[in-house]
């Protein structure tokens, strides 16, 4: 459940808590698991908890697909609605990067979750840490053949230097 009523967690008063299993199906069809706490303050809700999820992401090595797990630490505030003291959803509170609770009381952790995806998805994935990935010369994948190409050493800058390590 990405989408939360908070009216009675709203009524209460500062520092009481509630806790939710999530397990729900993103639009984008990504399965979401694991447990949230909402904690009610002064102005805002802050959700805590650990979701796991995972992506589809393309090997920067052999550039084959491969599912990518994520674990999600999420920690972010989302504004009371006017009626209950907070400022709700206004133009201010979405420039600054807050979050809000909706006017008919509904937490959306969908928008937090696609940024928390983002924000812990790799720069270069590999679909695994053994990937050989692909043959500079001919192109073929490493992983699922071998090739005869010759592997041609490139003349280094650093190759003098190369040699006094070895030395010492």
């Amino acid at each position: 459940m990405l989408s939360i009523n908070v009216a009675q967690l709203l009524k209460e008063t500062v520092g009481s808590v509630r806790r939710y299993s999530v397990d729900d199906v993103t639009d984008e069809g990504i399965s979401v698991l694991g447990d949230i706490q909402l904690l009610r303050t002064n102005h805002t809700i802050l959700v805590t908890g650990r979701l796991h999820t995972s992506t589809n992401l393309t090997c920067s090595r052999c550039l084959e697909e491969c599912v990518y797990p994520l674990t999600l630490e999420i920690e972010e505030e989302f504004a009371l609605p006017s009626a209950f003291g907070g400022p709700g959803p206004t133009r201010e509170s979405s420039e600054s990067g807050l979050f809000a609770v909706d006017e008919d009381n509904i937490l959306d952790l969908t928008e937090a979750v696609r940024q928390y995806v983002l924000l812990n998805t790799p720069m270069k994935p590999v679909c695994r840490p053994d990937c050989a990935g692909l043959c500079p010369s001919c192109g073929c994948n490493l992983n699922q053949t071998t090739c005869s190409c010759t592997v041609i050493k490139r003349d280094s800058p650093w190759a003098k230097l190369e040699t006094l390590r070895c030395r010492n």
